[in-house]
């Protein structure tokens, strides 16, 4: 049965985000709120947290993985980034966008695109999102909470709770959530290339 926290959309109370980063870090998976929609994240040391989001959103190892970060500075140690992409990424974040870039031998290699050897990294502007990672102390391995056979992700906390009770741990619950994912920008080749349209504005990288 999963946790339900009910945490403060703007000032999220502290210890409920030590316990979902206890949680987390207990190898649990959790539901949170971000500056586009629902997401589902793990830490990246548990082995099992790929299998599970896997399983929950029903794809197969071609699913390109988000790495949440903090900041610049736990991006950078994950992706290979040249000076251009860089002053394109900065430009666009804190938002919601994911970019796809060629990962450096930080990333697990479980974690990576199994082909390509990508993967995708996003610094979100949310503070509840904010204050797990910064309680984490590093990133998250996510992905939308999109249940197979549905075309928008779910959106209120309580739902998700009844919904997935038995196939997540904690439910992050922080009021009113986007209902549209980041806008996706695969720069693996060195240009952008826009792959999903999605909350954040892609004619930037047009």
């Amino acid at each position: 049965m999963a946790r339900y926290l009910d945490v403060h959309p703007v000032d999220p109370q502290p210890r409920a985000i030590a316990q979902a980063t206890q949680i987390l870090r207990d190898g649990g998976l959790v539901a949170y709120p971000t500056d586009s929609c629902y997401a589902i994240g793990s830490s990246l040391d548990n082995r099992d947290g790929k299998e599970r989001i896997l399983a929950l959103r029903g794809l197969d190892e071609r699913h390109h993985f988000t790495l949440v970060c903090a900041d610049f500075a736990q991006l950078g140690q994950l992706v290979h980034v040249d000076n251009a992409t860089f002053r394109s990424i900065r430009a666009a974040t804190p938002g919601c966008y994911t970019f796809i870039l060629p990962a450096t031998k930080e990333v697990p290699r479980r974690l990576l695109h199994p082909k390509k050897k990508t993967v995708g990294v996003r610094i979100p502007d949310h503070p509840v999102v904010k204050a797990l990672l910064a309680e984490m102390g590093e990133p998250i391995l996510s992905s939308t909470l999109l249940l197979p056979g549905e075309t928008e992700p779910l959106t209120d906390g309580w739902e998700i709770k009844e919904r997935l009770d038995h196939q997540l741990d904690a439910v992050i619950d922080s009021g009113e959530c986007g209902a549209e994912p980041t806008t996706v920008v695969d720069f693996s080749d060195g240009a952008p290339e826009v792959v999903r349209v999605g909350a954040g504005d892609p004619a930037r990288f047009a």
